[in-house]
């Protein structure tokens, strides 16, 4: 309907000698329902432009303009210039009747058709498990690119990662050590600073070494599949490659449990096989934007407005993550995406830019690319932060909480707050079996939705499609009728502002609105005509809600 309105006031303002250039009429639903369905202050927005008080542009607007009466059965002017819209009661059942025959398609929309996008995400590198530090990435990633696609988008899910370079290295010296204790149980031991106090570890254990006890069920079973046979073995051979592959699968059985599915993996390394990272230094030296100090090689930052200029290439000769970055942009470029998003925790938001420019400097088109930055996630039981911390294995893993509070509660809770704020995820609030949680309190209500139908249907209440849906004229069905009609805005909204949980939000909306429904018209014990449009109408909030869910990637149970 904003659609429509949009361009039926753009059509009137024609007619009055045209808008602004890129003028766009805003809408908002009024606080009071008894003021309409539908405001626009289109008219206090162009005062300025027709020089007159914005009550007089308001009424010269509803004089001229054209809508179908079907649609819209009043338009009235409201306080300093609002325009209030009220929707038709045939166009309320017209829309409706479209939601029931649309099914799982409904929400869908085609503004992204034809165009690609990638979206990264995760992106961890195969050092440890998941944790629930990874947890909000990963959610808010996979959930974005089900926007993008119920958007008309072709979205590709990617995952980058470097399997090379310290920490990998670390990794592999932290597996080895393990190792050769299992090879030789005398071998002696030291401490080292652990979370909660000294750890004793084997000899030849990193200082800043991996301590969870993945590192050791992976020495294990390198023990028990060699032997001793690689006491001599490189810890950056077979060790880090067995770690690797070993990680790797449980990240991917840690996402799949999510419902993730990556549909790519970019190594980092390759990057540096095909030489990528150092035309691009040769290409900003060729820009002036690259130049040599204290052995290092700089990115002149400075020129895009930063305070101070960047290292791109250490003293040592070892890129900083900044150079591959760039390299990888520049690739998903040339890949031909036409939206490149990238899901970054709030540590990047200083550092990102960096990427942006030299991707920028090098005569791409950065419009293409987008960062959603999110806040992190503190864990809290009984009112107290849980700890995390990978390398010293204090951390909470995705599977952990998972187990405990079960992967529809995991996924909703990093998607209930905007990716801007920071979110605080109550476990006690998670285990709760009750509307109490808010994952619940939407699957109850689809739940109940289908109970209700069977329920009707037992009694002989069959779902008629022909039905009379003019009979529903209770004040709590057209509330319900019109909230369902915002489905396809809620989506669209949130993938315009990469925001999922404007649907989680929206859903709950739907929620209240089909209890105060039913709470007031019954099905079962009616009039069969006026039951069997109330079906309609259940029918399409539980299309709503299922439909609502699985953008959210979060089951919709039949019975619970």
């Amino acid at each position: 309907m904003r659609d429509y309105l949009a361009d039926r006031i753009l059509a009137a303002l024609a007619t009055l000698g045209g808008a602004p250039d890129g003028f766009v009429p805003e809408f908002q639903q009024p606080a009071n329902p008894e003021h309409g369905d539908l405001a626009s202050n289109a008219a206090l927005q162009l005062a300025r432009h027709f020089r007159r008080a914005p009550r007089q542009v308001a009424e010269d607007l509803a004089r001229a303009l054209d809508v179908d009466a079907r649609r819209i059965t009043s338009v009235e002017i409201a306080g300093p210039g609002f325009i209030n819209f009220r929707f038709g009661p045939a166009w309320l059942t017209d829309e409706l009747a479209r939601i029931v025959q649309a099914g799982e398609h409904y929400g869908r929309t085609g503004s992204g058709t034809d165009r690609r996008a990638i979206v990264e995400f995760v992106s961890a590198n195969p050092t440890g498990p998941l944790t629930v530090g990874h947890g909000r990435n990963a959610v808010l990633g996979d959930t974005v690119a089900n926007l993008f696609e119920w958007t008309g988008y072709g979205v590709t899910r990617e995952y980058y990662f470097n399997d090379a370079g310290r920490q990998m290295r670390v990794l592999g010296e932290s597996v080895k050590a393990r190792y050769l204790a299992f090879v030789d149980p005398s071998r002696g031991t030291r401490e080292i600073e652990g979370p909660s106090g000294p750890v004793a570890v084997p000899d030849g254990f990193p200082e800043d070494g991996y301590l969870g006890d993945y590192i050791g069920e992976i020495a294990r079973g390198l023990h028990e599949t060699h032997g001793a046979d690689l006491v001599d073995a490189p810890a950056d051979g077979p060790f880090k490659e067995a770690a690797e592959q070993v990680i790797f699968r449980e990240i991917e059985s840690t996402l799949h449990r999510l419902g993730i599915r990556m549909d790519t993996y970019f190594n980092e390394r390759t990057l540096y096989e095909t030489g990528r990272i150092w035309e691009i230094v040769e290409a900003l030296r060729g820009r002036d934007l690259a130049y040599e100090k204290d052995g290092a090689t700089w990115f002149r930052t400075t020129a895009f407005g930063k305070e101070d200029d960047t290292v791109l290439v250490k003293s040592t000769g070892e890129p900083t993550y900044r150079l591959p970055d760039i390299g990888y942009h520049v690739d998903k470029l040339e890949r031909g995406f036409d939206r490149i998003i990238d899901i970054f925790g709030a540590d990047h938001i200083a550092t990102y830019p960096d990427v942006v420019s030299g991707v920028k400097a090098l005569g791409h088109d950065t419009d293409r690319i987008e960062v959603v930055i999110y806040q992190f996630v503190t864990l809290v039981r009984g009112g107290e932060p849980v700890k995390m911390s990978t390398r010293k294995a204090t951390y909470v893993t995705l599977d952990d909480l998972m187990d405990e509070v079960g992967e529809d509660v995991t996924r909703f809770f990093f998607l209930m707050r905007s990716p801007n704020t920071h979110l605080e995820f109550d476990l006690d609030l998670a285990r709760e079996a009750s509307e109490k949680n808010p994952v619940f309190y939407l699957q109850y209500a689809h739940a109940r939705i289908a109970s209700i139908l069977r329920k009707a249907e037992e009694v002989g209440f069959a779902f008629d499609p022909d039905a009379d849906l003019a009979l529903l004229t209770h004040e709590t069905e057209t509330s319900l009728v019109k909230v369902l009609l915002g489905f396809p805005e809620a989506v669209e909204r949130a993938a315009e502002a990469r925001e999922p949980h404007r649907v989680a939000t929206y859903l709950r909306d739907v929620a209240v609105a089909f209890t105060q429904f039913y709470g007031a018209c019954r099905i079962i014990g009616e009039d069969p005509k006026l039951a069997s449009a109330r079906m309609q109408l259940a029918t399409a909030a539980r299309i709503v809600l299922r439909n609502g869910l699985s953008v959210l990637g979060i089951s919709a149970p039949d019975r619970m």
